[in-house]
């Protein structure tokens, strides 16, 4: 109900206040009826009057506002529940109505999940390459194709290589001639070209060249890549296939150049892939790529992930998430207790005992459903989660925003010059009052639009040779928020005679 009598109540005051721009006379009249009506018959007494356009502008008796409005009355029953910084106060029966829920402003570690995609790879410094160190035929491949598994130890191929055999045979000689040195260098040829010390051991037992050499795996995998077949000929430069292990593999994800600066190498990361509903995986960062891609203007970021039972494979899709620290000791609220508007956003605070106003708010990343408050608010403040906007309805924001805002525009405010000169065009002059009405241009010093305002003139200033129409250049001296007076005032331009004021007139009218 009290929500309603508002409403009514700025609807009121805005009609008033267009009524009195346009008739002032008359409803200066009818306030001071109204008055004398009011204490003639016992009814209950303005508590003040206020400004229709400018709830903080407030007199104990009728008059005028700085913008020319009569002021409008208020009354005990309309100022209640209005608190003095622009809130407002609620009882408990209307809270319950309203659903009124409130969170506590909270300090701490606050994290910004990013959430990307990626693929999973082989971990490179897991990726043997298979090269052979002399030329020959391969003889026997054992492995048929790419992604066959291999186990440490397992045969390769065989291969038949001329330089294999004459080493071979060296050895054996060197055997029989049991010359040490010439023993060792071509034992150690051997080991260069490629045989183990099993192989080196048995042909010292058997004495027989082997013409068809094996080659084992060094590592446990699977092939990424075949690149012979049986019967080639294969030189030390050809790579006959690589084996990577899958213990462990990268994930290869990109996250937007907005996002670069929150990721770090050593951050931990969330991994979730549609092979395996449900389950997650927890890695970190491991390397950030130091280039942008040029056509999608993303950053490539490298991931690392333990993979135990080989459940990941590479090339599968993955859906990320890294947390990313904001900071230690963040203040935060729940996202839904802002209130966004095009030039700032505000949140209800909770003072206790049914009390709530707007406070205006500065806020940083969002991180899931909270957000980081940078200014405005203090820890362990409450917020209204809930219902705030209605309540937010409900209190004088105008009055808040003048009184809480401590951003730029306050600032500029302060910073105003107390007197500034302005152009404008004579709409009357009252000389006997010394007041003039002017619509004047823009006044970007103040922030004033254009606009029909009555100013009052400094003691002495000639007024006898200014008439309606002039255009005027003239200095306005602010001596408080709401009085303007102006100081000096030089004619631009006189005013158009009565035959083009006429002409003007029927020129509007067609």
């Amino acid at each position: 109900m009290r929500l309603v009598i508002s409403i009514i109540f700025i609807v009121a005051a805005f009609v008033a206040g267009w009524f009195a721009s346009r008739h002032p006379a008359l409803t200066g009249l009818m306030g001071e009826m109204d008055m004398a009506a009011a204490e003639s018959g016992g009814e209950k007494q303005p508590l003040y009057w206020v400004a229709p356009m400018d709830p903080n502008y407030r007199r104990d008796k009728p008059g005028k506002s700085p913008m020319g409005m009569d002021l409008v009355p208020v009354y005990e029953e309309d100022a209640q529940g209005q608190n003095d910084d622009g809130g407002v106060t609620i009882n408990p029966t209307m809270e319950h109505n309203l659903g009124v829920r409130v969170a506590k402003v909270e300090q701490g570690e606050l994290m910004l999940p990013i959430h990307t995609v990626g693929y999973v790879a082989f971990d490179e410094d897991r990726l043997t390459h298979v090269h052979s160190r002399v030329e020959g035929w391969i003889e026997a491949l054992n492995v048929k194709s790419s992604g066959d598994p291999v186990s440490k130890g397992q045969k390769l191929y065989e291969i038949y290589s001329p330089a294999l055999v004459n080493a071979q045979e060296e050895y054996l000689a060197a055997l029989r001639g049991a010359n040490k040195i010439l023993l060792k260098a071509s034992r150690e040829r051997l080991l260069a070209l490629g045989l183990n010390n099993a192989q080196i051991s048995r042909l010292e037992k058997r004495r027989l060249v082997d013409q068809r050499i094996s080659v084992y795996a060094e590592q446990s995998g699977v092939v990424d890549a075949l690149m012979v077949r049986e019967g080639m000929f294969i030189k030390p430069a050809t790579e006959i296939m690589s084996i990577g292990g899958l213990e462990q593999v990268w994930v290869i994800a990109e996250v937007f150049e907005r996002q670069a600066g929150w990721v770090k190498a050593g951050q931990p990361v969330v991994m979730q892939v549609a092979a395996a509903p449900g389950r997650t995986w927890e890695g970190k960062v491991d390397y950030l790529y130091p280039v942008l891609d040029a056509k999608t203007r993303t950053l490539r970021v490298r991931l690392r992930f333990p993979n135990p039972d080989l459940t990941l494979k590479p090339n599968m899709f993955a859906d990320l998430t890294l947390q990313a620290k904001v900071d230690d000791q963040a203040l935060s609220i729940p996202r839904e207790a802002v209130i966004r508007t095009g030039s700032h956003d505000r949140v209800v605070l909770a003072e206790g005992d049914g009390r709530y106003r707007p406070a205006f708010v500065k806020l940083g990343v969002e991180a899931d459903d909270r957000v980081q408050v940078l200014k405005g608010l203090k820890a362990g403040d409450q917020v209204v989660t809930s219902g705030q906007f209605l309540i937010d309805s409900e209190s004088k924001v105008d009055v808040a925003l003048a009184a809480l805002e401590s951003f730029s525009q306050s600032a500029q405010q302060d910073a105003a010059p107390g007197t500034v000169w302005a152009t404008g065009t004579i709409n009357s002059v009252m000389a006997g009052h010394g007041m003039l009405n002017i619509s004047h241009d823009p006044v970007k010093a103040w922030n004033w639009p254009s606009m029909d305002m009555d100013f009052t003139t400094v003691e002495g200033l000639p007024l006898e040779n200014v008439a309606p129409g002039q255009r005027v250049r003239f200095e306005i001296t602010r001596s408080s928020p709401s009085d303007f007076q102006i100081t000096a005032l030089d004619i631009i331009s006189a005013a158009p005679s009565i035959d083009a004021q006429e002409a003007m007139q029927t020129e509007g009218a067609q």
